[in-house]
């Protein structure tokens, strides 16, 4: 589910949700070892950078009211590129930077289900 489904309050505290679990992530991984922790903020910030720029990219192209079949397609992109950029960041941080492969995937799966999650704890009104 993409970020730009949901309003834009709802958008902002899923994405500073999402900050927060890495950021939890990253403190408890660096207890066993720091570069655990570097690991783990690598994988979370695979999640977390490609909703913040498809979220600005859908907020850019909310504002000029489209035509309805442009809108399906310019959606379509934005969720192409950000699995594109994830996959990119992921391989990146593998192979670039060799990070510890276990924080950095149990970190993305985290802020993954966080990002499935969350919009339906921020919007139980009961």
């Amino acid at each position: 589910m993409s970020v730009s489904l949901y309003s834009r309050n709802v958008a902002r505290k899923l994405l500073l949700i999402q900050f927060l679990a890495v950021t939890a992530s990253g403190l408890l991984f660096s207890l066993k070892d720091p570069f655990w922790g570097i690991s783990a903020v690598c994988g979370g910030m695979a999640v977390l950078l490609p909703n913040v720029f498809f979220m600005i990219f859908a907020w850019r192209h909310q504002a000029h009211t489209p035509a309805k079949g442009r809108v399906a397609w310019t959606f379509a992109f934005g969720e192409a590129l950000k699995v594109l950029v994830t996959f990119l960041l992921l391989v990146v941080a593998l192979g670039v930077f060799k990070v510890a492969f276990l924080p950095l995937i149990v970190t993305w799966v985290s802020v993954l289900v966080v990002q499935i999650l969350a919009p339906a704890v921020i919007n139980n009104k009961g």
